[in-house]
């Protein structure tokens, strides 16, 4: 299994009694570390109005982590085009590669308040999932239902604010096909008049699709024969249809000549799985955070989490079972075999692992411990 390359995605993650700066210093600490530790790459998710996590913008974090390593990928997963132009995105991430040539990795997200948000309907897979279980044990819950956060005063809010008066989102197809064209100095309006991005034209980036399901995301990276990340750590019940609707759709490319899959997970590692589960104890309330519409909180202790889930509801259990029952938690022997399953389950090329802690200490711990027992594999 150490042919398959793991990765690293950071939110940037803010500790209860931390704050923003001490996060930014966090992940520059945290990239330089999965580095030396061998993860072939370091990506950034985007976030906004999320009060436990600090990582707003990927292009900035990416061209401080960019300047603070050496060898490692670096890359977004994903920016959200949402609430942003092909033009912007290009000009971005071609600046970090004039200075950083051949290390970023792009990733293109349909996020960012796109209508519709994400369908709660599954789709057909060849790989049937029984009890909850794909057929190599691999835990597919049952699928939650975004409408209640989409429609929620603060995303609303979170809209107004990312968006131009009376602006809209460009379609997600059309803007792909910019992004690729700016990159390629191909990009022609309806009229013929060229657009030249610097920088940005010719910059050596790897772009990605990121897809929470088998919908729009996975047509569009497998008819632009681009690379995919399928969303196990989010988006759980998905993952299978995800990876086979990307494959279904692939055509070769200039890019690819056959497809390329990523499969991201949530863990937490330590020793032994008492002390991992220990550790892990504040999830369940920073999910709840997100999925009550709030906004992630900042990351409670286990002392804090456990407070704070004292007199929880079964209703508050189930908000975010699906993402506790799929989080890897324990000694680095248990968590590199539910990796396993995972990459067995989804025929993914590579993994893509997050770690939430409290303490920056025991983050960074827990990647040392997964890259040594990854690597002896």
């Amino acid at each position: 299994m150490s042919a398959i390359p793991l990765g690293v995605l950071d939110l940037v993650p803010i500790p209860s009694g931390s704050t923003a700066a001490r996060a930014l210093h966090n992940t520059i600490d945290l990239a330089r570390r999965a580095e030396e530790f061998g993860y072939a790459r370091y990506w950034v998710a985007e976030h906004h109005l999320n009060p436990g996590v600090a990582g707003s913008s990927p292009a900035v974090v990416l061209a401080l982590t960019a300047a603070a390593t050496s060898t490692i990928r670096i890359g977004a997963g994903a920016v959200q085009l949402g609430h942003r132009t092909a033009l912007s995105t290009v000009e971005e991430f071609g600046l970090i590669d004039a200075l950083h040539p051949g290390r970023l990795d792009l990733g293109l997200g349909r996020s960012g308040g796109r209508p519709g948000g994400r369908s709660t309907e599954a789709r057909p897979t060849t790989s049937p999932v029984v009890a909850g279980r794909a057929p190599n044990g691999l835990r597919i819950p049952s699928r939650f239902s975004f409408e209640h956060v989409l429609n929620s005063p603060r995303f609303r809010l979170q809209q107004r604010l990312l968006h131009l008066p009376g602006a809209g989102p460009q379609d997600y197809d059309e803007q792909v096909d910019d992004v690729l064209a700016l990159l390629r100095g191909e990009y022609r309006a309806a009229d013929g008049t060229e657009a030249r991005a610097v920088p940005g034209e010719g910059a050596r980036v790897q772009v990605w699709i990121l897809g929470s399901s088998g919908g729009q995301s996975a047509a569009v990276a497998g008819r632009n024969g681009l690379r995919f990340t399928a969303n196990y750590h989010v988006s759980p019940a998905a993952v299978l249809e995800a990876a086979e609707g990307y494959r279904a759709a692939f055509q070769p490319s200039e890019h690819l000549d056959k497809p390329y899959v990523s499969v991201s997970a949530d863990v937490v590692v330590a020793p032994d799985d008492e002390s991992a589960r220990e550790l892990a104890t504040g999830y369940g309330p920073w999910v709840r955070s997100i999925r009550t519409a709030e906004g992630a909180i900042p990351y409670p202790t286990p002392d804090q989490a456990r407070a704070l889930t004292d007199g929880w509801t079964d209703a508050d259990r189930t908000l975010v079972a699906d993402r506790v029952e799929t989080q890897f938690v324990g000694s680095p022997g248990r968590v590199a075999d539910q990796l396993e399953q995972l990459q067995e389950a989804t025929a993914a090329d590579e993994l893509i692992v997050t770690t939430i802690t409290h303490d920056h200490a025991d983050r960074v711990r827990s990647y040392e411990l997964l890259a040594a027992e990854w690597q002896r594999r």
